[in-house]
């Protein structure tokens, strides 16, 4: 899965951090050009010139590093939601569904993914593929693990996987834009989560999560089943009237689940959701104008954090995909109606 900062309306490419998970990467490829010049020659076979001349072409861009400083993740939960729980957006995610219904039954049945989850990830990060990013992904990239020393080492291990994927697919390495953090493609995709979760799920020996919605499709699904999704498995549960001791108590301020639902519902938390292959859950506070959200959040609800480290995406994703699953079952249902009965 990566600001408006230009307009609550532009893509939620420049509103979410990039797909997380850099793996695979170690860390050790340096935060200097020269350097990393070296580095790249030593370790994976590039010519020390070829490296220093796509760096020096590359372009430091001061709006990367202002972005990086004001993520949409900083905004509170009544003012980050309406980003992406838009009607026009839930339409079109519905419409979505309908144009690749073969392949999201596909993705779902090899990868055990809901197709709504599915469609509402790719639907938040880049609004179905239409808005992708307008940065050079080696500009973006260079730019962070040269120039943003609070993240320098992550981005630099995320330029050395850049260099390698480029070279594994073909690319020119100033072919592809992306978001502002080197996301790239409909499900936007870090080097390294592209070089280990996308998939060829058409068969025709390319990869392509730019252009491909059937890779695309598959490769979001794999990265999903690959950090343990539980298909049938609950995702959260809005709580509206927790007790404030109770919700204090067990508000999950990690990522991970970190109580059990036995635990929960023994201290008087009460909700419907049945955890049956992982119990593990937690209170998760989204902020209001004037008060506080809550919400039990199960394995699955952060197993979508994994795409995005923050409970607001999570929440958004989630709810996204509800609305898009109701809205593509309206629309089914009115597709069937008899000419009698909708007249």
């Amino acid at each position: 899965m990566i600001k408006k900062i230009i307009s609550l309306a532009v893509a939620s490419v420049m509103m979410t951090s990039p797909v997380i998970v850099n793996a695979g990467a170690n860390d050790k490829a340096p935060t200097n050009a020269k350097e990393f010049s070296v580095f790249m020659a030593n370790n994976h076979g590039f010519t020390k010139d070829y490296v220093e001349q796509a760096l020096n072409k590359a372009q430091k861009r001061q709006s990367i590093l202002d972005a990086m400083s004001r993520p949409a993740e900083g905004k509170d939960w009544y003012e980050y939601r309406p980003i992406f729980l838009k009607s026009k957006r839930i339409k079109q995610g519905a419409k979505f569904w309908q144009e690749h219904l073969a392949t999201l039954e596909r993705a779902e049945k090899e990868f055990q993914v809901p197709a709504e989850v599915i469609v509402a990830i790719i639907g938040v990060e880049t609004y179905y593929g239409r808005i992708q990013g307008s940065y050079p992904v080696i500009d973006a990239i260079s730019t962070l693990a040269f120039h943003y020393p609070k993240r320098a080492k992550f981005f630099a291990s995320e330029l050395e996987q850049y260099f390698i994927l480029a070279r594994e697919q073909g690319w020119s390495l100033d072919k592809h834009k992306g978001s502002y953090a080197g996301a790239m493609g409909m499900g936007q995709f870090i080097p390294s989560s592209y070089r280990h979760y996308a998939v060829d799920f058409d068969g025709d020996k390319q990869i392509n999560l730019f252009s491909n919605p059937v890779d695309a499709i598959g490769s979001v699904a794999n990265y999903f089943h690959k950090h343990k999704w539980m298909l049938g498995e609950p995702v959260a549960e809005y709580l509206p009237n927790l007790d404030k001791a109770l919700s204090t108590k067990f508000h999950n301020n990690k990522l991970k689940p970190k109580f059990t639902t036995q635990t929960l519902k023994d201290a008087g938390v009460e909700f419907t959701s049945i955890a049956e292959k992982d119990p593990k859950a937690g209170v998760y506070h989204f902020k209001q104008k004037d008060s506080v959200d809550n919400w039990v959040g199960f394995h699955n609800f952060y197993v979508i954090t994994r795409y995005n480290r923050s409970p607001m995406y999570a929440m958004a994703v989630h709810q996204l995909s509800q609305e898009i699953k109701a809205e593509y079952q309206a629309q089914l249902a009115e597709q069937q109606k008899s000419p009698e009965t909708s007249e």
